[in-house]
């Protein structure tokens, strides 16, 4: 659903009783996340399929139309789920437990999206979670437009023994039919929805035709693992638009929370007009959140 990303990493890590994360401040990035017997609870990253571990979405989600971002009549060119991926933050405050990573406008990014910004992903450790919060802020004269997304990549099995067949998501509310469905990257409109009442079995068939896409997700909490043994619980309680995501055979599944989504096909309006769009207003901020619970 993405493609690869990142140099050499510049690694930030942060430890808790219960877990220790790895940060990349290219992309500020999750790279790992293992429990406290060490055993890794994300993406091996083979290449075989997908490198990514955790990009961070910015300012947009998915894929435009022909990769073509219109702003007041004009055309800016932008690869599937934006740059802030590929760029490098700055920590601007940091402690055992909490780093703060920071991607402010710059040539290069005004080049391609004709508004100042300011990204700052927070990442906080206690316990068994790890809690990422983004938080967009617009110190321009004008409203910025913008999407925004996680991309998580958990290991598929996890390193618990069970197999990979045995593993499922759950969400923790009702979840309405349908599923949206992709083509070439775009929304492609409806696919009926693969769930047992809240339970989607995971197989690798599901992911043939690229991700699956609630929108809107209507639950903002999932639980991942096995059948029995520790499971790992996603609350996302600011993004309406939830993918599930793998490449068949991979060992991995990511569970993205977003706050928009690729473009519909055909789309050609201005960006500030497509759905899933947010506008922060002069001054003011939007947050979006995720927090990533080890229960045992």
């Amino acid at each position: 659903m993405t493609d690869e990303v990142g140099p050499l990493p510049d690694l930030i890590r942060l430890r808790s009783a219960g877990l220790t994360a790895s940060i990349n401040t290219f992309g500020a990035e999750l790279t790992s996340l293992r429990d406290a017997g060490g055993r890794e609870l994300m993406t091996d990253a083979d290449p075989a399929f997908w490198t990514g571990h955790a990009p961070i979405l910015f300012p947009i989600v998915g894929r435009l139309n022909d990769d073509v971002l219109r702003v007041d009549g004009r055309e800016y060119r932008m690869k599937q789920h934006g740059f802030a991926r590929r760029q490098t933050f700055s920590p601007v405050a940091r402690d055992d437990a909490s780093v703060t990573l920071r991607l402010s406008a710059n040539e290069e990014t005004r080049a391609i999206y004709p508004f100042d910004f300011v990204l700052d992903v927070h990442f906080s450790i206690a316990g068994a979670t790890l809690a990422i919060e983004a938080r967009i802020a617009n110190p321009g004269a004008v409203p910025l437009p913008a999407s925004f997304g996680f991309h998580p990549a958990f290991a598929w099995p996890l390193p618990y023994g069970r197999p990979r067949d045995a593993h499922r998501i759950v969400f923790a509310d009702d979840v309405p039919e349908p599923v949206e469905r992709l083509a070439e990257g775009l929304i492609a409109g409806d696919r009926p929805s693969p769930l047992n009442g809240r339970t989607l079995h995971l197989a690798d068939d599901l992911f043939a035709d690229d991700a699956l896409i609630w929108n809107p997700v209507r639950s903002q909490s999932v639980t991942y693992g096995a059948d029995h043994g520790p499971q790992l619980r996603v609350d996302f309680p600011d993004t309406p638009q939830l993918g599930v995501w793998t490449k068949p055979g991979a060992h991995f599944v990511c569970i993205e929370p977003w706050h928009g989504h690729a473009d519909p096909q055909g789309f050609t309006g201005e960006f500030r007009d497509k759905p899933g769009v947010f506008k922060v207003a002069p001054g003011r901020e939007r947050r979006c959140t995720i927090a990533i619970t080890l229960e045992r």
